[in-house]
């Protein structure tokens, strides 16, 4: 199973969102209450560059920015961290880069989300077709990018170009409810997409949700691995994941830390994943780094800005333990 990043160094190609984040400054503050703002590079696709750039691996990004200000920066941001910009388009007209107003704090943590008319919405066939696809080590896309059209379109192209050429496909579920017409839309184009990926990754609320019921997230993981997926990761938050691969299941906790905010936790864990997965280490071994890069992350103050380096990964777990292990149940537990 360690051989499905087998084309070492190649890097990999997401595609997503890239946005801005401001978070409210200093840390502890509350929105209403802010007068000072820190601005840093946001979208979880961009967010997952970078933290790959941050491990020393190689990553490029296909999406669209507005073509403003706004949409600068992010280029601007993509360049300071490594991130191949080639397959970016800017888009003009009414079109607005994604912007997200956010706290850094543990309790009541508030962010404001900004999706109207959203830039990487825009991103059409065109953009995907030719791609090089046989260039790259894998595809990655997020489930935020299926939301609407003409995006879903080229995004489920992207997936099926990328199997044509024997490309691995990852899928970060990554639901957000206020970017989908309706429930039942997002579970059927979320299904479809399921079938063609070769690595899933998701907590268990979204499991759940595609499984079109709560306390089904379980077995609806262990039903993809089964039957199209050759790895799904089934997170838990504080109570660990569960790794699901055809050699059966392997079931890790977390690594402790002193957090400061929840936010960015999954981004970081997909970006520790691949990193590990992509360095040749053990499906186990990569989830447990990816739990690190997350514990890391919430424990400083933003998103992409947080990413560990390799050598950071490495430090942060010669000095961490991980939790005990926790029983898990097929039901999704109570909110």
């Amino acid at each position: 199973m360690t051989d499905i990043l087998d084309r070492d160094g190649a890097g990999f190609l997401i595609i997503g969102r890239a946005g801005m984040d401001l978070y409210a400054d200093p840390p502890g503050t509350t929105i209403e209450t802010a007068t000072a703002f820190t601005a840093a590079l946001g979208g979880s696709s961009a967010n997952i560059a970078a933290g790959l750039c941050r491990q020393g691996m190689r990553a490029a990004l296909v999406t669209c920015v507005s073509d403003d200000a706004v949409g600068r920066f992010c280029l601007a941001q993509l360049d300071a961290y490594g991130i191949d910009r080639r397959f970016v388009r800017a888009v003009g007209g009414e079109a607005r880069n994604s912007l997200a107003v956010v706290e850094t704090r543990l309790q009541d943590t508030q962010s404001v989300i900004y999706r109207n008319g959203a830039a990487d919405f825009e991103m059409r066939q065109e953009d995907v077709r030719a791609l090089p696809y046989a260039a790259f080590q894998a595809l990655v896309t997020t489930g935020t990018v299926l939301a609407t059209e003409p995006s879903r379109s080229a995004a489920l192209s992207a997936v099926e170009l990328a199997k044509a050429v024997g490309l691995p496909v990852v899928f970060d579920v990554d639901y957000r409810p206020y970017t989908w017409a309706s429930a039942e839309e997002a579970e059927r184009v979320y299904s479809h997409a399921a079938t063609f990926c070769d690595i899933i990754v998701g907590n268990d609320e979204e499991f759940g949700f595609m499984a079109g019921d709560y306390d089904r997230g379980l077995p609806k993981a262990r039903a993809l691995a089964a039957e199209t997926a050759r790895i799904v990761v089934y997170k838990m938050g504080e109570r660990g994941a569960v790794t699901i691969t055809r050699d059966g299941e392997v079931r890790t906790g977390i690594f402790e830390t002193g957090a400061i905010k929840p936010t960015g936790a999954g981004d970081a864990f997909m970006a520790g994943f691949l990193g590990g997965l992509a360095a040749g280490v053990p499906v186990a071994a990569a989830v447990e780094r990816g739990s690190a890069a997350a514990a890391i992350v919430v424990s400083r103050v933003g998103c992409a800005p947080a990413m560990p380096t390799a050598d950071e990964l490495a430090r942060f777990m010669a000095s961490h333990t991980l939790s005990p292990i926790q029983q898990v149940t097929d039901a999704h537990p109570a909110p």
